[in-house]
């Protein structure tokens, strides 16, 4: 239920609040806060804003001009279920607001999104992008990493880890974990954090969050997934910041702790997210049709769309190197450019079902290291162009992608191998974004530069792994 000025302010003496905590998220996708003592907040925040400095924002304001809003939303009002005792303080989510023009500031990732769906609606094509995104996530009994100038490593500490077979645990070792790569869907005790995951649904439905499913997934020490349901393009990013806030806090709260990271274990799943996306107008599914796997020619152009820019979208869905580490040829992961009903090898896939109203396409190559704001907006405006410019696929791929001939192999195109290569495909295909204003040329060279400083650290850094493969030639 969407909530009013009037509700909020009705919240905050309802709970006794003490903070309201105005939350928003930088270039990266990291939410940041201030939090405003009560007796300082009042309705004119939500007319005048709350200054802030944008300078000391990674990839935001020079200092010269550092001058920002928050402008708090109304309807993304909820209580903190982290909050200490006394301590009780209301959530507000954020757009950032330039004070001189009173506009969404062109690099706040939130503003982008809102132009993205003003933009559907000023071309006409439609008035709603639904998505639904699902990302996974681990959970970990700790972890702990060093990159020195004399060393590197990082280790992780996992009850569910197959390595803990060996571990003697003080004579305690049960010995029911999954296996490797074998996690999807055991029940307790192999499945040791169905609580932890049962917590987190419970306090994600507290904070207005509706949870349709949880569940282990296919990687064997503690890979995660918790089913919400789909929304809104700006709501549906609103809500996976909630839910990324959520499931570390609650692994916190067990002594625990979770990671989005697409690939943080050698060996095993890398974590992904799935995006469902399909566009509706005057209530109407306008991806339900009679063509392939019940999809109309819209849905085939928006899905000619994504395809034609799959390779600049990766440096916004898969924006760390450490994406590129999941996105391996060979290794069952989602990176052949083509679509199919039911074919999960496909990096497009549209999943069966009943009902003309759930018809929608799910893009499988994004990663939860992706700001959901800007990934969820570069989708639909990669969709947004096949339209407008009737890119046809082509023919549905529904033979196995990861088993084919070489030949035929090769005719297909895949996603990048590399955040570099990325970076060089957005910098060369990127009009598709600046379209109507939603992403700007300078935001687009900012993210760039901010992300290749990324690419150089890690290209500068030695790996265990070169020695292991050169200290002795």
């Amino acid at each position: 239920m969407a909530k009013s000025i009037e509700d909020v302010m009705q919240m905050l003496t309802e709970n006794d609040v003490k903070f309201v905590d105005l939350r928003f998220t930088d270039f990266i996708g990291k939410e940041q806060h201030v939090s405003v003592p009560v007796s300082a907040f009042d309705e004119d925040k939500f007319e005048e804003g709350h200054a802030f400095d944008g300078s000391s924002i990674t990839g935001w304001k020079g200092i010269e001009a550092s001058d920002m809003l928050l402008m708090p939303q109304p309807s993304s009002a909820r209580m903190d279920p982290f909050a200490d005792e006394g301590q009780e303080t209301l959530i507000l989510t954020c757009s950032v607001v330039e004070p001189a023009t009173g506009k969404g500031y062109d690099r706040d990732p939130r503003s982008i999104a809102n132009r993205a769906e003003a933009y559907l609606k000023s071309i006409g094509i439609g008035d709603t992008a639904f998505f639904g995104p699902e990302p996974e996530f681990f959970i970990f009994n700790g972890v702990s990493w060093g990159c020195d100038m004399n060393r590197s490593f990082f280790k992780i500490e996992s009850d569910e880890g197959f390595w803990s077979n060996a571990d003697s645990m003080d004579g305690a070792n049960g010995g029911h974990r999954p296996r490797v790569k074998g996690g999807y869907f055991p029940v307790a005790p192999v499945d040791s954090l169905n609580s932890v995951r049962a917590s987190m649904c419970l306090l994600l439905e507290q904070q207005g969050v509706p949870v349709e499913v949880h569940h282990h997934e296919v990687g064997g020490c503690g890979q995660c997934e918790i089913g919400t349901l789909f929304s809104t393009l700006t709501e549906r990013a609103d809500w996976t910041q909630i839910l990324k806030y959520t499931v570390w806090n609650v692994a916190a709260a067990y002594g625990m702790t979770a990671t989005f990271m697409p690939k943080p274990v050698v060996g095993d799943n890398g974590s992904g997210m799935h995006v469902h996306q399909s566009i509706w107008k005057d209530g109407k599914n306008l991806f339900a049709g009679n063509g392939y796997a019940g999809l109309s020619d819209l849905a085939l152009y928006y899905i000619g769309g994504v395809i034609k820019h799959a390779r600049a979208l990766n440096a916004i869905t898969n924006p760390t190197t450490n994406s590129y580490r999941r996105l391996v040829p060979g290794f069952e992961a989602p990176v052949k450019l083509a679509y199919s009903a039911r074919n999960r090898s496909a990096s497009l896939r549209i999943p069966y079902v009943a009902s003309e109203k759930a018809r929608r396409v799910e893009v499988r190559f994004p990663d939860p290291m992706a700001n959901p704001y800007l990934a969820f907006a570069a989708l639909l405006m990669a969709g947004i162009d096949g339209i407008q410019n009737k890119i046809h696929p082509g023919e549905a791929a529904d033979k196995n992608l990861y088993d084919l001939p070489p030949e035929e192999n090769a005719k297909i195109p895949t996603v990048c191998s590399s955040l570099e290569q990325a970076l060089d495909a957005l910098a060369d295909d990127h009009a598709f974004l600046t379209a109507g204003g939603v992403f700007s040329e300078d935001m687009i060279a900012a993210y760039i530069d901010m992300k290749r400083q990324e690419v150089t650290r890690v290209q500068m850094a030695v790996t265990p792994e070169e020695y292991d493969m050169y200290y002795s030639l």
